[in-house]
């Protein structure tokens, strides 16, 4: 079965794209008993991946929503459509690019709101009508893919635990130790896979989110984020700031829990600036962009490393997302972690580029929607397994096929062909 991805992450700085092939693998050598078939180990083979930049103007409009200006009626239209309309386009080139015509198509949407009230998702937003979509490629269209997980008590977040679940399950039982990821997108999540298959997964706070918001507003849109670290290599950690950052509610509660850019938006940093600028903190605030820079980067790598529970630390801590493409980012994190017997690594020494992890999990989500499995999230939590998302049927009717009684395991089989992910 061959399904194009398409989301774009809370930091909207692109349309990711991903023409993934899922294929039931037969590896059990004879006469070992072969694999179940209504429960297939599957492999996902890359035919094509890439990032669509926003148009500029729909990515501003994007922002500003997303931090709160309020929106008529029309407007809210407008930019459904306009975000569906260009979920479509990227589709399209996707399938230009890789000369594969997708069965299904899963758009997770952007994200705008994600609604946390008493320490529990109530409701979560994502736009870009899928009917657009459906309409340019003549695929049936899976999204809204967080929203029954929230119906049944659930967080709607983190999705990664899914996949991490079936990736590396078997190599946490081998190793009889838990196995840790984080994905470093606009807002960072952790996932800790335990050697029974259970997955303990939650947003450990902010990402990129706050850092890309800092320098946007620095430079006047300019730069968009730290490139490569550097604004924050050349900069120190205000200690005084970091401190008021980590006194946030957030970071205190337990998991598992989730949260959004409506929570860690910049407001977030001007509270803290002018907190920790009372008394005669020196040097005085506002802060050089370089040393804030350095201090939300170290927010960041602080606040993923000491969300990790000691009862399910793992040995590895296996780091994805935009961030992980950060090395000063990615450094910090190395030598915090460390210091907990935490060893870090790229998604990319397993099979998976870093800046498409999640492009990969949101082709397995549409697999095992379409094969009617249901989609378990973290431990620990209230919600129950339900299938996620909703179908918008193509030009044809929709015919789904007989349910799967699950998925044993997934394995990356090659990443695209001719050369790296891009």
């Amino acid at each position: 079965m061959i399904v194009l991805s398409l989301q774009s992450g809370t930091s909207a700085d692109g349309i990711d794209v991903a023409v993934v092939e899922c294929s039931p693998l037969d590896s059990s050598p004879e006469p070992e008993p072969q694999p179940d078939p209504e429960r297939p180990a599957l492999g996902l083979r890359v035919l094509h991946a890439s990032t669509v930049e926003w148009n500029a103007a729909l990515r501003e409009r994007i922002l500003a929503v997303a931090a709160g200006e309020p929106l008529t009626a029309g407007a809210f239209c407008e930019l459904d459509t306009r975000l569906g309309q260009a979920f479509a386009d990227a589709a399209v080139a996707g399938i230009e690019a890789s000369g594969a015509s997708p069965e299904l198509v899963v758009s997770h949407g952007q994200t705008l709101f994600h609604w946390v009230d008493g320490g529990h998702a109530r409701g979560t937003l994502q736009l870009g009508e899928p009917a657009w979509i459906a309409e340019r490629v003549g695929a049936p269209v899976l999204s809204h893919v967080r929203a029954a997980d929230i119906a049944a008590g659930g967080e709607g977040a983190p999705l990664m635990a899914l996949f991490d679940r079936l990736w590396l399950g078997a190599d946490a039982a081998a190793a009889g130790r838990p196995l840790g990821t984080v994905n470093l997108g606009g807002i960072a999540n952790v996932q800790l896979v335990r050697p029974d298959g259970e997955v303990v997964a939650f947003d450990s706070g902010p990402g990129n989110a706050l850092l890309d918001a800092a320098v946007a507003r620095a430079t006047g849109g300019v730069l968009g984020y730290d490139d490569e670290g550097r604004l924050a290599a050349a900069g120190r950690v205000h200690e005084p700031l970091l401190d008021e950052l980590l006194r946030h509610p957030y970071l205190a509660a337990p998991a598992p829990k989730s949260t959004g850019r409506e929570t860690f938006d910049l407001g977030v940093v001007d509270r803290a600036v002018a907190a920790s600028g009372s008394g005669g903190v020196s040097p005085p605030l506002p802060l050089p962009l370089e040393d804030l820079a350095a201090t939300l980067t170290e927010l960041t790598a602080r606040t993923v490393v000491e969300s990790i529970p000691a009862t399910d630390a793992p040995d590895v801590l296996v780091a994805s997302g935009g961030g992980a493409l950060n090395p000063v980012l990615l450094g910090r994190l190395t030598a915090l972690a460390s210091e907990r017997g935490i060893a870090v690594e790229s998604s990319a020494g397993r099979g998976i580029h870093p800046a498409f992890k999640e492009s990969l999990m949101f082709a397995l989500l549409g697999f095992l929607s379409w094969h009617g499995v249901p989609s378990r999230l973290s431990a620990g939590g209230a919600g129950q397994p339900r299938i996620a998302g909703r179908f918008t049927s193509g030009r044809m009717p929709l015919r789904l096929p007989p349910p799967l009684a699950g998925v044993a395991s997934v394995t990356i089989t090659s990443t695209e062909p001719g050369g790296p992910l891009r």
